[in-house]
């Protein structure tokens, strides 16, 4: 939307520049013209060469890149320089400018528009001076390095149409007059700043308010009354503070609403329902709040809500049948809460939902079957609730658009059924359940899974060789993302036979940081290929029945942070290689059958991680014996 904006007044000086070389026009005045080149001056490195026209000797008006004139008085009208505008080739182009803003911009008396916003390094305080601009529609000073206060002065800008000052370093309380005679203001943008105290009751008195963002600031206190009085309001943002107190009833007289967004503050009390059935609310967002009571029923039979968020928000209560007549809903998130209930068979007429989130809560079973019928659901996750399924539920394979599906800590049980592998999934959370037997060997044919998590089951036998072809698995709990990062966590399982001994060639390992197949009873002894994952920083083999050396091999993992073998039977010695890798900081061979002299390290490793060890010694255990 910024950006929009932005290319509109780009144009809007062009053109005005354009009318002004076609006409007769005064020449810059001298007032203005000085005030600008003080501007620059104290510009200390301009590398995009915005400022390179302006010149002593040429006019302002004319001449210089970004002013526009008055031409029926030379006097400076528009001074635009935005940090990304458009280049010859239509191309966005990404500038900036190092500084600080003059406060001779004050002279400017005539000015209507201030655009010095995205130029990222412009520092300082905003000077109180650019309050003397009492002709100022448009003021856009976001995303750069100021810091201080918010003038006072600013309460002379009765014609502000915009006001932009977010992602700055700006502190303190907002004066709760600064908005006092503000009636023409349209857009205002504090966000992601330093600002704290309450939110100015002054703010109602902007009567021609559409757009309002505070969000990533300190604001405390309550969210004034007064909001609810600005009819014009489309956008209200408001997340990521310390707000406290309960939503203002008034909040739900806002018709023309659009998307509300109070999400990571301290609200409490009860959801008026009447914000819930706005007429224009297309987004709401209220998750990580302390609200009481129930999720409210909805009166009205369709609305044009689109996302309803209020996961980690307290909420206790049943499901309302009534969600289903939000028609239009396309992401529903009420994770961690304390609902209680079961999921209403009627969520299968929510058929524009893609996104459907209702994890940690205290939801009983069965999941209706008429999710089937949403037809474009990617995402479902109905985790750590006390679903008693025992068995995935068959119709979950008529889903061949779901994409997610997390049924983490659900009761089930049983073996995997193969009908997984024609639904398609990237992510597959099964997890924390009672699942057994065999891992399957079709596990290899989910081609397209990213990410799989079987960790905590009792799953007995060999880790079947097909894992091998889950090439775009990248964290393997089993699991992928488009990042670098990856995960194996075959943790807390009955996985049988040894490790296979080339697990660290197969090219499904290639990435692998994290690596944890603790408590398994594998046997065998730790693979010497490990060395060859060099990007793995973390390996956890505890707990695994393993026998034989500590491979020297694995100081080729130079990345290697963290080594945790304890209580195994691994015999022989500690490599000196291994104890001194560059980057290690966390080493356990604890409750082996180790024995020698401890290599002198320079990692800070504890006794205890080395205890369990009758045969070993040295620093930091007692010393060897010299007889």
């Amino acid at each position: 939307m910024e950006f929009t904006s932005l290319l509109i007044f780009i144009c809007f000086a062009t053109i005005y520049l354009q009318q002004t070389g076609t006409t007769e026009a005064l020449s810059c005045h001298e007032t203005d013209k000085a005030a600008l080149l003080d501007f620059k001056s104290k510009i200390t490195k301009d590398s995009s060469r915005l400022l390179s026209t302006w010149d002593q000797s040429t006019d302002c008006c004319t001449n210089w890149d970004g002013v526009a004139c008055d031409p029926s008085t030379g006097r400076v009208v528009n001074l635009s320089r935005p940090g990304v505008f458009t280049g010859p080739d239509d191309a966005p182009w990404d500038t900036m400018l190092y500084g600080t803003i003059s406060p001779s911009l004050g002279n400017l008396e005539f000015l209507r528009v201030l655009h010095l916003g995205n130029q990222k390094f412009l520092t300082g305080s905003i000077p109180s001076e650019l309050g003397n601009l009492s002709h100022l529609t448009h003021l856009f000073l976001y995303h750069n390095r100021l810091n201080g206060t918010i003038p006072a002065s600013f309460q002379n800008l009765r014609k502000l149409s915009r006001l932009l000052l977010g992602e700055n370093r700006l502190s303190g309380s907002v004066p709760d007059f600064v908005f006092q005679d503000m009636s023409s203001l349209t857009f205002l943008d504090l966000s992601e700043n330093l600002l704290s105290g309450e939110i100015p009751s002054s703010v109602g008195k902007l009567v021609s308010l559409q757009r309002l963002d505070f969000h990533g600031n300190n604001f405390s206190g309550s969210i004034p009354s007064t909001i609810g009085s600005l009819n014009d309001l489309v956008d209200i943002n408001l997340s990521d503070n310390q707000l406290s107190g309960i939503i203002p009833v008034s909040i739900g007289e806002l018709s023309k609403l659009d998307a509300l967004d109070l999400s990571r503050n301290k609200l409490c009390g009860s959801i008026p329902s009447s914000l819930l059935e706005l007429p224009s609310l297309r987004i709401c967002r209220m998750s990580e709040n302390k609200f009481t009571g129930s999720i409210p029923s909805f009166s009205v039979s369709s609305t044009v809500l689109q996302q309803l968020y209020l996961d980690n928000s307290m909420l206790t209560g049943e499901l309302p049948d009534s969600i289903s007549n939000l028609t239009s809903l396309q992401s529903l998130l009420l994770s961690n809460n304390r609902l209680t209930g079961t999921i209403p068979s009627s969520f299968g007429k929510l058929t524009s939902l893609g996104s459907l989130e209702l994890a940690r809560n205290g939801l009983s079973g069965p999941i209706p079957s008429e999710l089937a019928e949403l037809k474009y659901l990617q995402l479902l996750d109905v985790s750590f609730n006390p679903l008693n399924l025992v068995k995935l539920p068959t119709w979950l394979s008529k889903m061949t658009n779901l994409l997610r599906l997390y049924l983490a800590g659900t009761g089930l049980s049983g073996e995997l059924p193969e009908w997984l592998t024609a639904m398609g999934l990237t992510y597959l959370d099964l997890s924390s359940n009672a699942l057994a037997g065999e891992l399957p060997r079709w596990i290899g044919n989910m081609s397209g899974l990213y990410s799989l998590n079987l960790s905590n089951n009792a799953f007995h036998s060999a880790i079947p060789v097909e894992i091998k072809n889950l090439v775009g698995v990248k964290e393997l709990y089993f699991t992928r993302t488009n990042s670098p990062y990856t995960i194996l966590d075959l943790s807390d399982n009955m996985f049988a036979g040894p490790i296979d001994e080339n697990i660290g060639n197969m090219n499904a390992m290639q990435w692998i940081q994290t690596l944890m197949l603790s408590n398994n009873p594998f046997g065998g002894s730790i693979p010497k290929s490990l060395g060859k994952l060099t990007y793995l920083e973390t390996l956890k083999l505890e707990k695994n029945r393993l026998m034989g050396a500590i491979p020297s091999e694995l100081s080729n993992a130079t990345f290697l942070k963290s080594i945790m073998l304890s209580k195994n039977k691994l015999t022989g010695g500690i490599p000196s290689s291994v104890v001194n890798l560059k980057w290690l900081q966390e080493l356990d061979v604890s409750h082996n059958m180790l024995t020698g002299e401890i290599p002198p390290h320079n990692a800070t490793i504890p006794a205890g991680s080395f205890e369990g060890n009758s045969g070993l010694c040295g620093s930091p255990l007692p010393p060897c014996s010299t007889a």
